[in-house]
């Protein structure tokens, strides 16, 4: 790639040569920016164990409560699978899919602050009707919104933190994104363990109603942050741009990026049609294979079938509703204590050996999950008491491999399409890999449950 075209978040020719050092107004500026994770992260917790309560599947869906609650002669791969169920889980990412192209327009022209600021008011008002719902067409509606909140947010995150983070701490600033996803996942399971406990029935409603909280959190967050060095450029404001970029280098030498960044702008501006040229254009090409492939297939990991239906797995297994709720819990801290190693390894050891052997390991703890289900259960789902050393080792087995993901394939899928793709199709190159991102989202969301019933312990291996 020519030098100042291509800008990985910010740089140029020699961005290791910039002057500047890691201050500590970048530091919390791209803490609040990752916070924006935080809004993904616990829908995705949350939903599983919602499903899993009875109080909420007896208001909203009465049959697969009927069919859950005869756990001695219910095929048990089967007994959760609805479609109106899982269209409750997936709307969301359907939406967040359209929502993400919105969202690419509105962050050129507005900038990143903007669309996250809108993120998190969508996400809120999604928020309230879920926890007000009286109808399931309140609970579509509702995480029709989150899903809206969720692509302004995807949208915009990632590239924010690969335009303000230095260069050499680019790798580990956008990790902290993925970390608040995992963060999020995790408080999602310990409110869901929480809330199961409540009498009366209305749990749910807050677990539900508990996603206004980090709405707020990355609403209100955005009101502080100043806008990217990059952005500010393209939308005309060069002399805020340069002493915002003085401010977070932490130095008043920042010519030679400052440069960069004006001629990346101006080379931009003179692409007029960025996604005729990401997908038409040789050149782009690369970017453009790997923002569809890689989340393709990060989702296709199977890693959500694990985070959204953790509770309703682990009751597949046999496991009682606190315990699994518990167990989705302890999987969901071993997400966030595997991230943030991955927050030191990212920039040590490089992508590509992160990716390879984070693969690798969840591949083999895959097959172990798909061998100790068959071993259990068979083909006929037949239900029977489940062994604490069973079910200990079914719990370590899905740690393992929610770990190697944790380090790898979480953050850098994530990471990646955002830091190598040119400032003139940055924004498209982030949509294509949001859409992507939800697209298989959504699709793995709504066909698990129907594939765990036809394919039965064999799924595991499918992923």
């Amino acid at each position: 790639m020519a030098g100042g075209n291509f800008i990985p978040g910010g740089g140029g020719d020699n961005p290791d040569e910039y002057p500047g050092k890691l201050t500590l107004y970048v530091a919390m500026t791209c803490i609040m920016a990752a916070m924006g994770g935080l809004i993904f992260g616990y829908d995705i917790g949350i939903s599983g164990g919602v499903t899993s309560m009875d109080p909420f599947l007896k208001r909203f869906f009465m049959s697969v409560y009927q069919k859950e609650a005869l756990n001695t002669s219910t095929n048990q791969y089967c007994k959760f699978d609805s479609q109106l169920l899982t269209l409750f889980t997936s709307s969301l990412y359907v939406a967040a899919l359209f929502a993400s192209i919105v969202a690419s327009h509105v962050s050129k022209k507005r900038g990143r602050k903007v669309t996250m600021a809108l993120g998190g008011l969508f996400f809120l008002i999604g928020a309230v009707l879920n926890a007000a719902a009286i109808h399931i067409s309140m609970l579509i509606l509702g995480r029709i919104l989150l899903g809206i909140g969720v692509g302004f947010a995807n949208q915009s995150v990632p590239i924010y933190l690969s335009e303000v983070a230095p260069y050499k701490y680019r790798g580990t600033f956008n990790v902290l994104f993925q970390m608040a996803i995992t963060i999020g996942i995790l408080i999602a399971n310990l409110v869901n363990f929480g809330t199961s406990k409540i009498s009366g029935g209305w749990g749910w409603r807050v677990s539900l109603g508990g996603a206004a909280v980090p709405a707020l959190v990355i609403l209100v967050s955005s009101m502080f942050l100043s806008d990217s060095p990059s952005s500010l450029i393209d939308r005309g404001k060069k002399e805020e741009a340069e002493q915002l970029l003085k401010k977070i280098r932490g130095v008043d030498n920042v010519n030679a990026e400052f440069n960069d960044l004006v001629m990346a702008s101006e080379a931009s501006k003179k692409v007029e049609r960025p996604w005729n040229n990401l997908l038409f254009v040789r050149k782009y090409r690369p970017q453009l294979v790997l923002s569809i492939l890689i989340p393709s297939l990060q989702q296709l990991t199977g890693i959500n079938v694990v985070m959204f239906y953790a509770p309703v797995l682990f009751q597949t297994l046999g496991f009682k509703s606190n315990a699994s709720l518990m167990s989705a819990a302890i999987t969901g801290g071993v997400n966030v204590g595997a991230t943030f190693i991955s927050v030191f390894c990212t920039d040590k050891f490089g992508r590509r050996i992160l990716f390879f052997w984070g693969g690798i390991f969840m591949c083999i703890f895959q097959t172990a999950v798909a061998a100790l289900i068959g071993a259990k259960f068979g083909t006929t789902g037949t239900a029977t008491d489940l062994p604490l050393w069973f079910a200990a080792l079914v719990v370590v087995c899905i740690c393992v491999f929610v770990a190697n993901f944790a380090y790898s394939w979480g953050p850098l899928g994530w990471l990646v399409p955002s830091e190598i793709s040119p400032l003139e199709v940055r924004s498209a190159a982030q949509c294509v890999t949001v859409s992507m991102n939800m697209f298989f989202t959504f699709g793995v969301a709504q066909i698990f449950l129907k594939m765990l019933c036809g394919m039965k312990f064999g799924l595991f291996i499918f992923f």
